[in-house]
């Protein structure tokens, strides 16, 4: 933290002000990299939430700081599950989910943010509990998703962007509130790169649903 501070004095910034920047460029080329499909994402994606943590908890936003926690987790996680499917199938194939488990994630979605905003606003002195604990229910469904290579992943995160720059916002995290700009045209074009790359896929291919 000690380099942190110098680094960030040395160009008249504060620490977590420096450590917005970081989560911010980290998080952009994360994005990129996850529309091209490519494994290197989780290298990017881990230490961007990592400094996203520190200003999240900073700023009384506890729901999404304590979501980076879980999100170093999943990108590990996925890191491994990417790197798996890439050696069965010699690239990352898009998969997609039924009807029915968009249900059940939706349903599970609402549920876990409409609890979590009760708890936080109950208990803690948090901020925004409601917006900041649908952020964190979607991301979670949304990373895990993205793991999975389920195309749907992308739907949730442009719901995210969408709810996230308006908060961050409020907050005075203007750095965030850029990001998330950006993450929303990315989110779309991921949506779009990753709906082609499932038209270009050999027929034959198998497409295995979500297990919920």
């Amino acid at each position: 933290m000690e380099t942190v501070r110098s680094i960030a004095a040395s160009v008249g910034l504060t620490p977590m002000q420096m450590l917005e920047y970081l989560a911010f460029a980290l998080g952009v080329v994360n994005v990129a990299l996850i529309v091209r499909r490519s494994i290197w994402n989780y290298a990017f994606g881990i230490g961007s939430v990592t400094a996203a943590l520190f200003v999240l908890f900073s700023g009384k936003l506890y729901s999404e700081a304590g979501l980076q926690v879980f999100f170093i987790v999943v990108n590990v996680y996925g890191w491994a599950k990417w790197t798996a499917a890439r050696h069965e199938a010699g690239r990352i194939v898009v998969l997609l989910m039924t009807p029915g488990q968009r249900i059940v994630w939706s349903g599970g979605i609402a549920a876990s943010g409409l609890a979590l905003g009760w708890a936080m606003d109950e208990f803690t002195n948090a901020a925004a509990p409601y917006p900041d604990a649908l952020i964190a229910s979607t991301s979670i469904a949304a990373q895990i998703l993205l793991a999975q290579r389920r195309l749907e992943n992308w739907v949730l995160w442009i719901l995210v962007d969408l709810v996230a720059v308006p908060l961050y916002l409020s907050r005075g995290f203007e750095p965030l509130a850029a990001l998330y700009v950006i993450f929303f045209g990315l989110s779309v074009a991921g949506l779009i790169a990753w709906r082609r790359a499932m038209k270009e896929d050999p027929p034959e291919l198998e497409r295995p649903a979500v297990p919920v």
